[in-house]
């Protein structure tokens, strides 16, 4: 299976966790190491073959805009959320039209990470990603690999590769890193407007056809200023 080349990025979020470097801007254009987020995750997704970005917007949309059109090494196109904040299944629902009918990368803009054989996340994915199988696989970091995260864990996983959500245990060995492999119309038969993916993902569980891919490193969440200054130090110690 030929890894996708187009990656659908939700970066219309709020970042009120992120206050006050989000007093002016949005997550996206956070700076770590000297990079903003999203390029952060732009530069990874094109090591991967991506050749087209569809980014949504909503908070200090402009702003994010004028910056992504310095951007001359891939192909942007915004899907507009200026009028509604649509959470991530409403985005990619939202963004359906720009997307087109072959599988994609969804992206989330908030994680940054150091791999132990760099590059090899995304493209260790991608060559699982088995449409016949799945209707969705998601990176994984270990939870003694990840920082900036203040959950228990969000799965397990099974020999298979197939993902099951926590539930009531206590802890789970997985979290879900922001990066996942789906088919565009995987949203097209909610009705509602603004909704979460989550709700999508327990019911592929359920059928067995959400699957994993752990990445061998350190990931890091960068939801609040204190992770941000996490993530830049150890980003600092590897250059």
């Amino acid at each position: 299976m030929n890894a996708p080349t187009t990656a659908l990025i939700l970066a219309a979020g709020l970042g009120t966790r992120m206050r006050p470097l989000t007093n002016d801007r949005s997550k996206a254009l956070v700076e770590v190491g000297g990079k903003a987020l999203i390029d952060h995750m732009i530069d990874r997704l094109i090591k991967a073959g991506v050749t087209r970005c569809v980014i949504n917007v909503h908070y200090f949309a402009d702003r994010l805009e004028a910056h992504l059109k310095a951007r001359s090494d891939v192909e942007i196109v915004i899907s507009d959320e200026r009028e509604k904040l649509l959470e991530t299944g409403g985005g990619l629902k939202k963004a359906r039209p720009l997307l087109g009918d072959e599988p994609i990368f969804v992206a989330n803009i908030d994680s940054v990470w150091i791999e132990d054989d760099d590059g090899a996340a995304i493209a260790d994915m991608a060559v699982r990603w088995s449409p016949e199988r799945m209707d969705a696989i998601l990176m994984l970091a270990p939870m003694e690999r990840s920082s900036g995260f203040d959950g228990a864990g969000d799965f397990t996983l099974s020999d298979d590769g197939r993902i099951a959500f926590r539930g009531s245990a206590s802890a789970a060995p997985y979290n879900y890193m922001g990066v996942h492999i789906t088919k565009p119309d995987i949203a097209d038969h909610v009705l509602e407007d603004a909704f979460s993916l989550s709700p999508i993902w327990f019911k592929c569980a359920a059928a067995g056809r959400l699957f994993g891919c752990v990445m061998h490193g350190d990931w890091m969440h960068v939801g609040d200023p204190v992770a941000r200054d996490v993530a830049e130090a150890r980003l600092a110690k590897i250059r």
